[in-house]
This record gives C-alpha cells, structure tokens and sequence, in this order.
C-alpha cells in the first residue's frame, strides 16, 4: 500500500436515538468526537417492523401533507 494517502481511521462515539453511546472506528471527525444519530437500527420502521414513526426532522413531511391533505396523505 501506498503511504500517507488513506485517512485516519480512529475511535468515535456515536450516540443513539435512545442515548446509549457506542465507541466505533470512524474516519469522520477527530479523535474522541461524537457523532449524534436521528435513526439508527432500534429506531427504523426496516427494522422495528414499521411499529416506530420516523421523525420529520425537516418539515418536509409536514410540508408534504399540508400540501396535499385534500387526498388523504
């Protein structure tokens, strides 16, 4: 392999939607960041069977059904 040309590949924390904090081998940020997640497996309709709701973090699915609520969205 050639030196010098891959990116660091250090230890984060990445904080679940439930607040648990899990160390992992990233190379995003810096050493000892911590990467805050809005969905993770616990949380995911593909994974919880659909029971969960996802979170509409940027208004677009409020957009959406306000804009179309006349046909049952």
């Amino acid at each position: 392999m050639k030196k010098d040309i891959h990116p660091d590949y250090h230890f984060i924390d990445v904080k679940m939607t439930d607040g648990t904090v899990v160390k992992m081998r990233s190379t995003w940020g810096n050493e000892g960041d911590q990467l805050a997640l809005d969905i993770d497996p616990s949380a995911h309709p593909a994974w919880t069977g659909g029971s969960s709701r996802l979170m509409d973090t940027g208004g677009r699915v409020s957009k959406f059904k306000k804009k179309y609520e006349g046909l049952g969205f």
